[in-house]
């Protein structure tokens, strides 16, 4: 079956490599949480934690460590007392939020499709899956 995707570059495996690299990223607990929270602007560290319920100090520390090295975020310190550091979106990250926002709102229109399809393939992939008693070793 064609879809007619024509223009979609051939996958090689450099290609899919660094898709794969960008794609662990995002599926983190708590990348898209600290991209959709910068996408505001500029925050500092407890302003983020603050938004994002559930992270702890250290996975934030963390995954804002990860993203700076991706050059999706920048880390500013402002010299003052007591010191300020502020996080935001670089242009690369900014860039990522179209691609980010297609991908939640295709998972949002397609969930129920997505699991009526897991819940058939299970019913039919373990079916003959029934329990058996081990048998003692004689």
């Amino acid at each position: 079956m064609t879809l007619g995707y024509t223009d979609l570059p051939d996958p090689s495996a450099v290609r899919c490599r660094s898709a794969h690299e960008m794609i662990e990223r995002m599926s983190d607990k708590w990348s898209l949480h600290v991209i959709g929270t910068l996408r505001k602007g500029p925050c500092r560290f407890n302003e983020i934690r603050r938004a994002i319920d559930g992270v702890s100090q250290r996975m934030l520390t963390l995954t804002l460590r990860g993203l700076e090295r991706d050059g999706l975020i920048t880390r500013t310190v402002f010299p003052s007392v007591p010191p300020r550091v502020d996080y935001e979106l670089t242009e690369l990250g900014f860039s990522l939020l179209d691609i980010v926002a297609a991908l939640i709102v295709w998972a949002d229109k397609n969930q129920s499709v997505i699991a009526d399809a897991r819940q058939r393939y299970d019913e039919v992939n373990t079916a003959d899956l029934t329990f058996r008693p081990a048998r003692p070793h004689r």
